[in-house]
């Protein structure tokens, strides 16, 4: 396979589920929504890990926002082992915020302070996931990741990524393709 041709379509607004050999702590039974890919490299946001101890009260209460109880409960996302303490909004419309850049045409990834004052009063946009980190690849890297049975990948569902359970993503997703998550294996194959 030539690199032209891997980088014809890309997998933008496209899920990667981990396979259940890999074995990386960051990543072991991830969905992670693919925010950009390109041939210059890839972005995503895991989408099913939520930070054990801290919510969203405390990413306003570090910002010094104003927030509703029921906005500082909401859970936090790890959403990957880079740029870790930077913040990552991914959210349906509406889309006019600062910084804010569609992935697909129901779906954009934001990161600036005037959609976290909207979001800890409990407006902006219905459907979103707050995350720490991202997870990135450098050019060529991700495809050699699902060549070597590293991923799977399908077209995102809205549903799945924002109504499903956190600990649900993983098999829900897998499930979009077709597949009991129960039946993967970590054998290799080419026809």
């Amino acid at each position: 396979m030539t690199q032209e041709w891997e980088f014809q379509e890309s997998l933008r607004g496209h899920f990667l589920i981990a396979m259940p050999s890999l074995a990386d702590p960051n990543f072991s039974q991830t969905v992670t929504y693919l925010c950009e890919h390109t041939p210059e490299g890839a972005v995503g946001l895991v989408v099913n890990r939520v930070h054990r101890e801290l919510t969203l009260g405390a990413v306003f209460k570090e910002l010094h926002l104003e927030s509703l109880p029921e906005t500082d409960a909401i859970p936090l996302n790890l959403g990957g082992p880079v740029h870790a303490e930077q913040i990552f909004v991914l959210h349906g419309p509406p889309f006019g915020w600062e910084g804010c850049r569609p992935v697909t045409s129901s779906i954009a990834l934001s990161n600036s302070k005037d959609l976290l004052e909207i979001l800890a009063k409990g407006k902006g946009p219905k459907s979103f996931i707050l995350t720490l980190g991202c997870a990135g690849w450098g050019p060529g890297q991700l495809e050699a990741e699902i060549m070597a049975n590293t991923w799977l990948t399908c077209q995102a569902n809205e549903t799945v990524l924002f109504d499903v359970a956190v600990e649900d993503r993983w098999e829900q997703a897998a499930r979009l393709m077709g597949i009991d998550p129960a039946r993967l294996t970590d054998t290799v194959g080419r026809a």
